[in-house]
């Protein structure tokens, strides 16, 4: 029995995708798209002599400060006395195969929204679960080390420690904010409607294979 059914399920992996999901899957390329021209991450810092608070928007291609980039001199100027290293868009070379891997994911989702079958869209569920984890892995590995990796000889000597990646932390008498910016909830909202669409199609052949053994 399990082996028809396993039978079952494989014929219908290579089903293609309905009309409507191809549809679906073509809109979802717009918020991937959207997501290069938004901020992926943003960053602040509030303190007693900062009460508006430093700024900074990290996109998959620059850095963006408040106040016109002083907010990013300020931010630097801070790390300096505790020894952090200096923060720039080349410092997070990491970021440079983004716009590359995002570019692929919308390539790949076009062609299994054009002629694709239920196991290209689960390919392409787990390619995007790789790519989006890896992502946030550097991204956090990135942070660890501007923490860890203090200069021994600078002038006010702290702890190493992690920055805030995603939430709230207080560091010293500042208190750092750590969220995805609108490019960040732009890829959630892109990687959730992948995920969404086959979980849906697994349930459904599951369901298929099933209800084909039932008849048996």
């Amino acid at each position: 029995m399990a082996p028809l059914m396993l039978d079952k399920f494989y014929s219908y992996l290579e089903r293609p995708i309905r009309i409507p999901v191809r549809f679906v899957l073509a809109a979802l390329i717009l918020p991937l798209a959207l997501s290069y021209v938004m901020p992926m991450w943003r960053i602040s810092m509030f303190a007693p002599q900062y009460p508006k608070g430093l700024v900074l928007d990290i996109y998959s291609y620059k850095l963006e400060a408040g106040n016109d980039g002083q907010h990013l001199q300020e931010i630097n100027t801070l790390n300096h006395y505790i020894g952090m290293k200096h923060l720039d868009r080349a410092e997070l070379s990491d970021l440079d195969w983004l716009p590359f891997g995002f570019g692929v994911l919308a390539l790949m989702a076009l062609r299994v929204a054009a002629i694709g079958t239920v196991r290209s869209l689960i390919d392409l569920t787990v390619f995007n679960v790789y790519v989006c984890s890896f992502a946030f892995a550097r991204f956090t590995y990135k942070l660890y080390l501007y923490g860890h990796d203090l200069d021994p000889t600078a002038p006010v000597k702290v702890q190493p420690f992690t920055p805030a990646i995603f939430g709230t932390k207080q560091i010293a008498n500042f208190t750092t904010h750590s969220y995805p910016g609108v490019g960040g909830y732009l890829i959630f909202a892109y990687a959730a409607g992948i995920t969404l669409l086959t979980v849906w199609y697994l349930w459904d052949g599951r369901r298929r294979a099933v209800k084909g053994l039932a008849h048996i």
